[in-house]
């Protein structure tokens, strides 16, 4: 998630593709973190970058520039080695890259108007994709090599997303998602789903992926807000959560799975629960809709991962009772949050932080 505004230090912030690592960059250079420490694994202060994406925990860097001298040009992606130091491969566009994505099988540069896909090991390039001008260079990546998927803008005056084969190299499907144009979307690890929220924010949407078919609706709040980031838990199942950061400095989880299982275990405490069927009740019960206010300052950019949820099983059975999530928050004012999540199978929820810290004095 890049930062287009100076009003941040920060400019630009990545997770992995497991979340345990991510990075940020400054105008004066950037650094990789380790998720689950907190410990600065490298830092590199030659100047202003705008995207710096990470291969798993490799020491493969796609770093583009946000400077005016050639050597950080936002049209030039350097592959770059953190052992050695050295840049291993270049690529040059004619506009700004705004957004890069990849795997070990795929790279993935988003432009204005085109998206282009390149083998991750030779750099041929495989496709070139005609978009709409996506101007935040909005997208979002499945990186599982089984069902490895790009997601793109596919208006700019509603909601409709595409969705793109890049193993496969085909377009998969087109979904109308919203009224309004795309704010944010993210795709899960595995591939499955889809979650998307417009610009006015207040409806987040979750689809599956092979049908193209809406799965459930979340209501985030009554009055529209920024969605500044959206992330599946890492899960090869539905069974865990879907988190948002918004404008108004609030943490939202969507627990669909867990709350749905509840419920089928045979109670519902709503008498519009006893009343709507069960297809309508998944949508509009707010059981499945936990809320931290003031995780961190409102107006302020932000970007939130599941970086671990742990399942808490009965003993005498495998039915889950209960589970904790480690969520990972980094504001564009520098700072790191983590704060840990709790429900139990009454979907009763609890938040406690966990630790805190300046990523901008951190030292190795």
């Amino acid at each position: 998630m890049s930062n287009q505004s100076s009003s941040y230090p920060v400019f630009f912030v990545s997770f992995n593709q497991d979340n345990s690592g991510f990075a940020l960059s400054t105008k004066d250079g950037f650094k990789i973190f380790d998720s689950s420490t907190g410990r600065l694994c490298y830092e590199r202060a030659v100047g202003a970058f705008g995207i710096v994406e990470m291969l798993h925990s490799s020491s493969l860097l796609a770093i583009v520039g946000a400077g005016e001298q050639p050597s950080l040009s936002p049209r030039r992606l350097c592959l770059f080695n953190t052992t050695t130091g050295t840049a291993l491969r270049e690529l040059n566009f004619l506009t700004s890259i705004l957004a890069v994505r990849l795997n070990k099988k795929r790279l993935v540069i988003v432009l204005r108007e085109k998206t282009y896909i390149y083998d991750a090991n030779t750099l041929a390039i495989l496709d070139t994709i005609d978009t709409v001008p996506n101007l935040k260079g909005l997208c979002a990546f499945s990186p599982s090599l089984n069902a490895c998927f790009l997601a793109v803008p596919a208006s700019t005056t509603k909601g409709s997303v595409l969705v793109y084969n890049v193993m496969e190299l085909h377009s998969h499907c087109e979904i109308d998602a919203h009224r309004a144009p795309l704010a944010a979307i993210v795709l899960s690890s595995n591939g499955m789903y889809i979650a998307t929220a417009s610009e006015q924010g207040t409806i987040i949407r979750v689809f599956l992926v092979s049908e193209a078919t809406k799965s459930y609706s979340f209501r985030r709040g009554t009055y529209p807000s920024t969605i500044f980031s959206l992330s599946f838990g890492q899960s090869m199942q539905f069974q865990d959560i879907l988190v948002a950061t918004s404008s108004s400095g609030s943490l939202h989880v969507f627990s669909p799975g867990f709350a749905i299982n509840q419920r089928r275990g045979g109670r519902t405490s709503s008498i519009l629960g006893s009343i709507l069927p069960e297809s309508v009740n998944e949508v509009l019960d707010p059981a499945d809709h936990h809320v931290l206010r003031n995780a961190f300052p409102a107006g302020v950019k932000s970007s939130a991962v599941v970086r671990k949820v742990d399942n808490i099983s009965a003993s005498s059975s495998s039915e889950f009772l209960a589970y904790r999530a480690s969520i990972s928050v980094i504001t564009y004012n520098g700072y790191f949050v983590e704060y840990i999540f709790s429900i139990n199978n009454c979907c009763e929820s609890t938040w406690t932080l966990d630790r805190e810290f300046n990523l901008l004095t951190k030292r190795a």
